[in-house]
Order: structure tokens, then C-alpha cells, then sequence
């Protein structure tokens, strides 16, 4: 799975430069996924299992400093627990689907669920050196002592949300529409004032020569006030104030 994903973003980032949203998805046993999870961790001294464990991790920082916008979309069938959960915290905006069942004190949920496992609790840490998790919360360890005190649970949206794991939770009459407009309005903005946008916002926290570089000099002075769509003829910064708008190149850098 990790082979595959690093291949998908290698793919996208290298040869589909106008693909400025990625819209991120899973479709399995939630179950399953922790129990995967568990083995891993257990075996974590294992070599191939060590190996596995820093293949993911590198895959997962790929798509940190990819200069894409990603939202998650936990949907009905979603299998978000565990490493998969990742993709949710690696995420610009995650946008989890609730149901009526949320709201209520019934055992079972038609909506979808997310779990956290072991593993993400230090196993994928970020180049600034810490957990998505801690990055999500810019190091407050309230939130995230009470999450991993609810290490495999299952959370509804109701109480995702009341954590702090997702950004949105609409219903089923708002979950086509929410989406639909979240992806048309991200896809109107500058591709390159995103990048900047999105590459400090994903590194909160503690700075380190990583962050620098690809969070702040290389999104601002090289991905940003050196490209045409802000200095160019058309761009921002050439046609700010004159009314007329600006012109920008879709391809993401």
C-alpha cells in the first residue's frame, strides 16, 4: 500500500501539474486496519516489519511537503483508523459525514467511524519531529491525552468533531453541496498563494531546517514572488488595485 501511494504521488506531483486538489479516500474493515496496526507495533523490532514501518512513514512525509491541496472525505464504508488516520491529519480539511444516529445514544451507526491505534502516537512523526497529532494541536497535550485515552475506540462525527480529528461534519442534505463548494473554491484560488498557505499551516510547532525550507523559504521566495502569478504581467501583484484579474497559470509547482 505504501509502494503504491508514494507511486500515485510521484505520479500526480510529476506529471499531472494542473491536478491542484487532491481528494483523499479509503474503502475497507476499520477493523482490520487496527489489527494491522497492532501486529506492527508488536513486531516493531522486526526488520521487515521496521522497514514497512519507515516506508509508510516516508510516504506520509511526501505528502506534506507536496504542494497540493488534500482534503479527506470520510464517507460510509471509510476505513480511517490507525495509519490511514494520517491521511486525515495530513489533510488541509477533512470533512467527515453525520448522521442522525450521531446525535442519539444508539449503539449502532449507519455513518462512519475513525480510530486511533499506537501508531499514531510516534511512529510517523513529521520533519518538524512531531506527530501529526501534535502538529494538529500545535503541542497542547490536553486534546491529544484525551484522545489517546480513547486509543481504538470508534468516534462518530458528533464526537470527532467535539476532539478536534476533523474540520467539517455536515449532514446528508448538506454533504453534496459542502463538498462540491469547498473543491470549485479552492480551485479558484492562486495555485501558488495556496502552496504558501497550505506549506506553513501544515508545519505548526517546533521549527526545524526542514520547516524552514519547505515551509516558509522555498513556498514563499521560490514557489511564490519569483513565479508569473504574482509578478508576472497578469499577476497579483501587477494588476492589484487597477480592477482588472489577474491571469494565473494552473500548474502547481
Amino acid at each position: 500500500m505504501a509502494r503504491e501511494l508514494d507511486d500515485a504521488i510521484l505520479l500526480l506531483r510529476t506529471n499531472e501539474p494542473e491536478i491542484g486538489i487532491w481528494v483523499l479516500k479509503t474503502r475497507g474493515d476499520l477493523n482490520a486496519v487496527l489489527k494491522t496496526d497492532a501486529i506492527l507495533m508488536r513486531r516493531r523490532s522486526h526488520w521487515l516489519v521496521k522497514e514497512t514501518i519507515g516506508m509508510l512513514r516516508r510516504t506520509l512525509a511526501r505528502l506534506d511537503v507536496s504542494s497540493r491541496s488534500m482534503f479527506a472525505l470520510i464517507e460510509p464504508g471509510s476505513c480511517f483508523g490507525g495509519t490511514l488516520l494520517e491521511l486525515v491529519f495530513a489533510a488541509d480539511r477533512s470533512y467527515m459525514l453525520a448522521t442522525p444516529e450521531d446525535e442519539s445514544t444508539a449503539p449502532v451507526s449507519t455513518g462512519p467511524v475513525i480510530a486511533t491505534s499506537m501508531i499514531n502516537f510516534g511512529a510517523f512523526p513529521m520533519v518538524n519531529h512531531l506527530t501529526r497529532l501534535q502538529t494538529r494541536f500545535c503541542g497542547d497535550g490536553s486534546p491529544i491525552e484525551k484522545v489517546f485515552n480513547q486509543t481504538g475506540e470508534p468516534f462518530r462525527a458528533d464526537e470527532a468533531a467535539r476532539l478536534g480529528l476533523v474540520t467539517f461534519t455536515p449532514d446528508e442534505l448538506d454533504w453534496d453541496d459542502e463538498v462540491r463548494i469547498a473543491i470549485e473554491e479552492r480551485a479558484s484560488l492562486s495555485p501558488d498563494a495556496l502552496t504558501g498557505m497550505e506549506a506553513n499551516l501544515r508545519f505548526a510547532g517546533n521549527e526545524t531546517m526542514e520547516t524552514r525550507i519547505f515551509g516558509r523559504l522555498s513556498a514563499w521566495q521560490n514557489w511564490i514572488f519569483n513565479r508569473p502569478n504574482a509578478v508576472g504581467e497578469q499577476g497579483a501583484l501587477k494588476v492589484f488595485g487597477s480592477g482588472s484579474k489577474p491571469n494565473f497559470s494552473w500548474e502547481r509547482i
